[in-house]
């Protein structure tokens, strides 16, 4: 679970990023985050992975308050919260598997459970037939589904996903979209952050709007409360 309760993030004197943000995801759920640029929503996928921590109020993460977490217990909190980032993150010299197993040994797992795991998650997410190939020989779709595979591997209770459509065409996205809720509906809960307004509108989940530090609405609508910019 996911909880802020009036959380405030001050970046230097009279520059609050957010300013008293209240908001609870329950565990298996499915939410969107959106605003416009600069409304606060980097600055909560931040506090959420444990980057940064608030300046006033509280942030609970899976168990983990975050506001008094202690240095040692981050990279255990950061297992349960896998991340799938805007510019994907990908190592160019590494084939899609070992992209993958890199993710699973930097947490220490043994050989044995990497051979495991990983072609599982590369069919979950469509690239067992890719496994030997390098990022740069895969479409911008399959790069973004082994970001998701990396992201996936070590079976956090959480995901959230940056813009996870922004480099695609409206097909691509559409396939990325069905591939999260596919995770989701294994109970994995879903934090999905964008300014797509098309894609929001055509799945009927919980939208979180943020603007100006302030969640301005929080509904099952699908529907953006605020103006473009």
């Amino acid at each position: 679970m996911i909880e802020f309760n009036n959380v405030v993030k001050s970046y230097s004197v009279g520059n609050k990023a957010l300013k008293g943000v209240s908001m609870q995801i329950e565990d298996g759920e499915f939410a969107f985050l959106v605003g416009p640029s600069g409304s606060g929503k980097s600055t909560i996928i931040k506090l959420i992975t444990g980057e940064l921590k608030p300046t006033s109020g509280t942030v609970h993460v899976n168990g983990y308050s975050l506001d008094r977490i202690r240095k040692r217990e981050i990279p255990y909190m950061r297992r349960t919260v896998g991340v799938v980032f805007q510019d994907f993150r990908l190592i160019e010299n590494k084939t899609v598997y070992e992209n993958v197993a890199f993710v699973m040994r930097a947490i220490g797992a043994r050989e044995r459970e990497i051979r495991d795991r990983v072609p599982y998650v590369l069919e979950l997410v469509g690239l067992d037939t890719k496994s030997r190939r390098h990022p740069g020989e895969l479409s911008g779709g399959e790069q973004q589904r082994l970001a998701i595979a990396r992201a996936l591997v070590n079976n956090p209770s959480t995901i959230i996903a940056d813009e996870p459509t922004g480099n695609l065409d409206p097909a691509r996205s559409l396939e990325i979209m069905s591939l999260l809720m596919e995770i989701n509906n294994l109970g994995t809960t879903m934090l999905v952050v964008t300014h797509a307004r098309d894609l929001v509108e055509r799945f009927p989940k919980r939208v979180i709007a943020i603007d100006e530090g302030l969640i301005i609405s929080d509904g099952m609508d699908g529907y953006y409360h605020y103006e473009d910019q």
